[in-house]
C-alpha cells in the first residue's frame, strides 16, 4: 500500500487509537450491524499506521470505561458499542453526514452553570451539544429549532435585538475553530481526483470522518454576519462531502471483503446507508 497520502495527512491530524476506533464503530460497524471482531478493528487501524499493540491497549480502555462489550466466540473476541456510545454517534452522525438545518435563528438557548458538584459534567455535556461558554456561568446555542435532550439544569430560550458578535466570538473561540477548518481544507483538498486501493480508501475514508468530526461537533453554526470573513466552514463541509462519496465505493469494497461479526460479513442496513449518501449528495 502507498502510504504517503495517509502519512502527510497523518502528520498535520494526528489521531488516538481509542478515539479512532469509535469512529470506526460510528462510520462502518454501526449501519452494517454494530459488531466487528477484534482482527477487523486492528486491520483497520494498521491502515492509519496504528500498531496492533495500541489497538489492543484502547481496546481495553473502552471497554473498561464502558464504551463498547466484547464477547468471544470461540478463540475470536467480537466487539460492539454500548448503548451510550451508539446513541452519542447517533447524535454526532446528524451533524457529520446531514446538511446543517437551514431555518432561520429564532433566538438562543440558555443555560445557568451551577455551582460545585455536577458543574463539570454539564459543561462536558453542553459543549458536546455544541453550546459555548459566554460567562463563567451561562451557556448560549443560537435557536434553530432543533430538539435537545434533557439538560439537567436551568435552561430557557430567549430572543434579543442586542448585537451579540462579540459574545458569540469569545463564547466559541471562533479564530482557534477557523484554524482547524483552514487545515482540515488545505489537509484533504489533494485528495480530490484521486483514486487509492480498497483498504487506503477505507483509512482515509475514516481519518477524514475522523477528522472532519471534530470540527462538525464543535461548529456552532452561527449567524453570517457572527462569523470572520474568511470562515471555510460551508467549503469544508462541501469538501467533506465530495470525498467521502468519491472514496466510498473503494472503501466499502475493502469492508465487504474481509469485516465480520459472530455470524459472518457483515451486512449493511440498505435504508441508512442510502440516507447517509442522499445528505451527503446535496451538499
Amino acid at each position: 500500500m502507498n502510504t504517503s497520502v495517509t502519512s502527510r495527512i497523518l502528520e498535520t491530524f494526528p489521531v488516538s487509537a481509542g478515539a479512532f476506533i469509535v469512529t470506526l464503530y460510528g462510520d462502518v460497524v454501526a449501519p452494517r450491524g454494530g459488531e466487528l471482531w477484534m482482527g477487523n478493528i486492528v486491520e483497520a487501524c494498521r491502515a492509519v499506521q496504528i500498531s496492533e499493540s495500541r489497538v489492543r491497549t484502547a481496546v481495553s480502555r473502552l471497554v473498561a470505561s464502558e464504551r463498547i462489550a466484547g464477547e468471544k466466540h470461540g478463540r475470536k473476541s467480537y466487539y460492539r458499542l454500548t448503548e451510550a456510545a451508539n446513541r452519542e454517534f447517533t447524535h454526532a452522525a446528524r451533524l457529520i453526514y446531514s446538511r446543517p438545518r437551514a431555518e432561520p435563528l429564532r433566538g438562543w438557548h440558555l443555560v445557568a452553570l451551577p455551582q460545585g458538584a455536577g458543574r463539570e459534567a454539564l459543561v462536558h455535556k453542553l459543549s458536546r451539544l455544541r453550546f459555548g461558554m459566554a460567562q463563567p456561568h451561562l451557556a448560549i446555542l443560537p435557536d434553530r429549532g432543533e430538539p435537545l435532550p434533557p439538560l439537567g439544569a436551568i435552561h430557557f430560550r430567549a430572543t434579543t435585538t442586542d448585537d451579540l458578535t462579540e459574545l458569540a466570538r469569545s463564547a466559541w473561540q471562533l479564530d482557534a475553530l477557523a484554524g482547524r477548518i483552514d487545515r482540515f481544507v488545505e489537509g484533504f483538498s489533494p485528495l480530490e481526483g484521486c483514486s487509492f486501493p480498497p483498504a487506503e480508501a477505507l483509512g482515509l475514508r475514516l481519518l477524514l470522518v475522523h477528522i472532519f468530526r471534530d470540527i462538525a461537533l464543535s461548529d456552532p453554526a452561527l449567524p453570517l454576519g457572527m462569523l470572520p470573513d474568511t470562515w471555510q466552514s460551508p467549503a469544508a463541509r462541501a469538501l467533506f462531502a465530495r470525498l467521502y462519496l468519491a472514496l466510498t465505493p473503494d472503501a466499502d469494497a475493502a469492508v465487504a471483503a474481509s469485516f465480520v461479526d459472530r455470524n459472518g460479513t457483515l451486512t449493511a442496513d440498505p435504508t441508512r446507508i442510502a440516507r447517509r449518501i442522499a445528505d451527503l449528495s446535496y451538499h
